[in-house]
C-alpha cells in the first residue's frame, strides 16, 4: 500500500535524475508498465516519446505517485484526475490542498460508514453460525 503522506511528498525524486523510463517507475512503485501505458491512456500521466521509450518527467512520476496512493484509500480514477488536475490552477496548490482535504475527509466519512457495515454484518455472520452450531449440536453431526 502506498502511504498517503508520502504521496504529499512526491516531488522527491532522486536528486540526480530528472527523467525516468517505464522500467525505472514500475521498479520503484511495484507496477506493471502496462499499468503505466493505461495511467497514460486515462492521461493521468504525460511522457513524451523519444523513439519507441516512453520518457517520464519528475512531475509524471509526482502525478504517478499521487495517483497510486490515491488509488489506495480508494478513489476513483476520475476523483484522482479532478485532484491532479488543480495543481496547474496558478495558485501555489491551495485549491489543490483545499479540494483533497475535503475529499480526504468525505473519504474518511465513507469508509467509516463501510467499517460499521462490514463489523455489523460480520456480527450477524457471528450469530448465525453459533445458532446454526448449536442445530447441527442437536441433531449430533
Amino acid at each position: 500500500m502506498h502511504d498517503l503522506v508520502a504521496g504529499f511528498d512526491a516531488e522527491a525524486a532522486p536528486a540526480d535524475q530528472d527523467e525516468f523510463t517505464i522500467r525505472d517507475l514500475a521498479r520503484e512503485f511495484g507496477v506493471t508498465a502496462r499499468t503505466l501505458r493505461f495511467y497514460q491512456e486515462k492521461d493521468l500521466i504525460a511522457p513524451r516519446r523519444d523513439g519507441q521509450d516512453r520518457i517520464y518527467s519528475r512531475r509524471d512520476r509526482a502525478r504517478l505517485k499521487y495517483v497510486l496512493m490515491g488509488k489506495s484509500v480508494g478513489f476513483s480514477l476520475e476523483e484522482i484526475r479532478a485532484m491532479l488536475d488543480l495543481y496547474d490552477v496558478g495558485d501555489g496548490q491551495v485549491t489543490q490542498l483545499k479540494v483533497a482535504l475535503g475529499r480526504f475527509r468525505e473519504q474518511i466519512d465513507r469508509l467509516t460508514q463501510q467499517r460499521r457495515d462490514i463489523d455489523r454484518a460480520i456480527a450477524e455472520l457471528e450469530r448465525a453460525s453459533e445458532i446454526v452450531t448449536g442445530k447441527l449440536k442437536a441433531r449430533g453431526a
